[in-house]
């Protein structure tokens, strides 16, 4: 037989990458504005931000990614009550498909979403610096990055834009089957998701391993191996990380001392509280509150 190859053909392209960031924002936190020769997104995990893009104002909530092109002046501001979570991504590419993003806010879907974490777990194994340095102008690599990861980023920021390309424009049969779930797949996910929204219910509250048995129909056993499958935690641990998650943002709000805090999310004492905000985040709430208002005031 004679075969004979077949070309794959690029559509979208990514040379070259500036930054990665995620930042955690006090409520207050404002970046006077910059424009470069190179395209850069933001989006937002968590909370809410004003953002310029040329002339255009435009208020983003959670799930919001706007596109700045190459040579736009834009700026970002917090409004003042909400501490947002941002991803920021700038890159160069010369593809004339990137004109799709050109005055874009478009909304992030769960894949989409995998991927942004995706690039930015790789990102930590692969440059040095922190990623929520918001003035930092070059990334530099690893001693001893991981394999390819270099590679790997390219190719999810790629597959990113593409997706996004694809599920805003074309409205017809998904060239991607949608992956059909087991029963139990299926019936775990949305076990899961009813146990989390009984935990955001009560967040303010000291749940037990049987409470959350009871009030979900769950048994103990059932619950355990749930978690750790899904998430890598047992369910109080989780339970605990969520209500460390909250304690972060009403930091960044800075409206609670940090006694207030522990007492509105149901901590015994100030003490245990930072214990436990130790223990999960490397930092005590004092050590987190400076660090990111830090950089919150850090001049340009």
């Amino acid at each position: 037989m004679s075969y004979k190859s077949v070309y794959l053909q690029d559509t979208l392209t990514i040379h070259d990458i500036y930054s990665i960031h995620y930042f955690e924002y006090m409520c207050d936190f404002s970046f006077p504005g910059e424009s470069h020769d190179f395209w850069e997104f933001l989006y937002v995990d968590k909370g809410e931000v004003n953002v310029l893009a040329g002339e255009k104002s435009h208020a983003l909530k959670k799930g919001d990614i706007i596109f700045h092109k190459p040579n736009e002046f834009h700026n970002v501001n917090s409004n003042g009550l909400i501490a947002p979570n941002l991803v920021v991504i700038s890159f160069s590419s010369p593809s004339p498909a990137m004109s799709f993003f050109e005055n874009r806010i478009l909304q992030i879907n769960e894949p989409e979403r995998l991927l942004l974490a995706q690039i930015i777990q790789e990102a930590k194994h692969v440059f040095e610096g922190r990623m929520d340095d918001p003035y930092q102008e070059q990334l530099i690599r690893a001693k001893d990055p991981s394999y390819a990861g270099e590679q790997l980023i390219r190719l999810y920021l790629e597959q990113l834009l593409i997706q996004l390309i694809r599920r805003y424009t074309v409205r017809t049969s998904s060239p991607n089957p949608p992956i059909v779930k087991s029963v139990k797949q299926k019936a775990d996910s949305e076990l899961m998701a009813q146990i989390q929204a009984y935990m955001e219910s009560h967040i303010c509250e000291t749940l037990t391993i049987e409470q959350i048995c009871k009030n979900n129909s769950i048994g103990r056993s059932q619950l355990q191996k749930l978690f750790r499958t899904k998430n890598g935690y047992g369910a109080i641990e989780y339970f605990s990380r969520m209500k460390v998650e909250l304690a972060k943002q009403m930091i960044r709000e800075n409206h609670y001392n940090f006694t207030q805090i522990a007492d509105t999310l149901g901590f015994s004492s100030i003490h245990y509280f930072s214990r436990q905000f130790k223990q999960i985040t490397g930092m005590t709430p004092s050590e987190y509150a400076s660090s990111i208002k830090a950089l919150s005031d850090q001049p340009v």
